[in-house]
């Protein structure tokens, strides 16, 4: 008989609310799937200021997620940068390169017609949940 694998949600007040029918995350086993991070207020779910801006609230919010599941950014193995403008691209890795600064992930970058609520910017995350050995 196979074992089961723990999926749970995982929530945290200190980012944004789900704006939709998804999660902020889902663990599922030892693989932390964070849903695309716009760089919203949690407390009012606005969005203002640059792309620039706008990639340090997306990043600073999704620390509070991995937080809530005892991870931190060294815990990313993926991330997906979704741009309104590719050009933005240089100023969203300036930002990006503080946050990642010691274990960088994989990372996919594309530039898409639209993000929700006129965001400049969305970024979504796998982790590892557990201790790693970083090699």
């Amino acid at each position: 008989m196979a074992s089961k694998i723990v999926r749970k949600v995982i929530s945290t007040p200190k980012a944004p609310a789900a704006i939709g029918a998804y999660s902020q995350a889902v663990q599922a086993g030892n693989t932390l799937y964070i849903s695309g991070q716009l760089g919203l207020d949690p407390a009012n779910l606005t969005i203002t200021g640059d792309v620039a801006q706008q990639t340090n609230t997306a990043l600073t919010n999704m620390g509070h997620i991995l937080s809530a599941a005892g991870c931190t950014y060294k815990h990313v193995v993926k991330t997906t940068v979704l741009l309104a403008d590719i050009n933005d691209f240089a100023k969203v890795n300036d930002v990006y390169s503080k946050f990642f600064a010691e274990s960088t992930p994989a990372r996919a970058a594309y530039q898409v017609a639209n993000l929700p609520k006129g965001g400049l910017v969305e970024i979504e995350a796998i982790a590892i949940v557990g201790e790693i050995d970083h090699q």
